[in-house]
């Protein structure tokens, strides 16, 4: 398995689960990878390899692929797990941030998400592998801040809701591919992205998040995840909250 953003939390605790037995590359920009790679080697991990990784470069992506398939051997599980929360008010002044937002959160995803699904589409499918999930799965993190983008963090929001109806696309022509594609649609995380801020409502945890992937994962089957589930219910009525109601929702 891969992850790309291999020092993000929700990352590391997902190839944690999935590490016993396995080989497991941890794909990230420059810097030190020793605490992610001691953590997963821990969980019981045959071997952990990790990569620097530009998620924002468009050839960097090719080329790690490249070299991920020739080093270490055909990636059955892939994690998109990076992103930026960026700052909201410098993004309102100044655009060149909000384009930094737009191309991470949302071009370099799904730009990822399609050279990952055309490789997995690629290839001989596993035998004895249930078929949905017989070439590979991927998993891309939207966010319930796309489902309706609220004024506080509109920028952060548009990128999610684009990333959103993207993946949601792609998983419908995927279908039947034998490649399988999860949205997992987690609300407030705690953690280091939103260190300083008040929780909300139905937060969650890194292990948490962690926990209903790999359950869905395993299951094989079904795109849409929200994290919790409580979630999929308090945004079904979002749309038809008053714009002058709306506007003064919190982040």
């Amino acid at each position: 398995m891969a992850v790309f953003g291999g020092r993000s939390e929700i990352g590391v605790a997902i190839a944690e689960r999935l590490a016993p037995g396995a080989t497991v590359v941890l794909a990230a920009r420059p810097g030190p990878m020793s605490d992610a790679k001691a953590k997963v080697e821990a969980a019981g991990a045959a071997k952990v390899v990790c990569m620097e990784f530009d998620a924002d470069s468009l050839d960097s992506q090719r080329e790690l692929l490249g070299r991920i398939e020739t080093e270490v051997g055909a990636i059955d599980t892939a994690v998109l797990a990076f992103g930026i929360l960026g700052d909201q008010d410098r993004a309102e002044a100044d655009a060149a941030h909000t384009a930094q937002i737009l191309h991470t959160d949302f071009s370099a995803q799904a730009t990822l998400l399609i050279e990952l699904s055309n490789r997995m589409k690629s290839r001989t499918p596993k035998p004895g592998v249930e078929p949905r999930k017989a070439r590979g799965t991927i998993v891309a993190f939207s966010s319930v801040a796309g489902v309706r983008v609220r004024r506080t963090n509109f920028v952060y929001g548009s990128a999610k809701a684009g990333l959103d109806g993207f993946a949601q696309g792609l998983a419908h022509a995927l279908h039947g591919s034998g490649v399988h594609l999860i949205i997992a649609r987690p609300g407030f995380v705690i953690g280091r992205m939103t260190e300083g801020m008040d929780p909300a409502p139905f937060s969650s945890t890194p292990d948490e998040v962690a926990d209903a992937v790999v359950e869905r994962i395993h299951a094989g089957k079904g795109t849409s995840l929200w994290i919790p589930w409580q979630l999929r219910a308090m945004f079904s009525v979002a749309p038809f909250i008053p714009d002058a109601l709306w506007r003064r929702m919190p982040r």
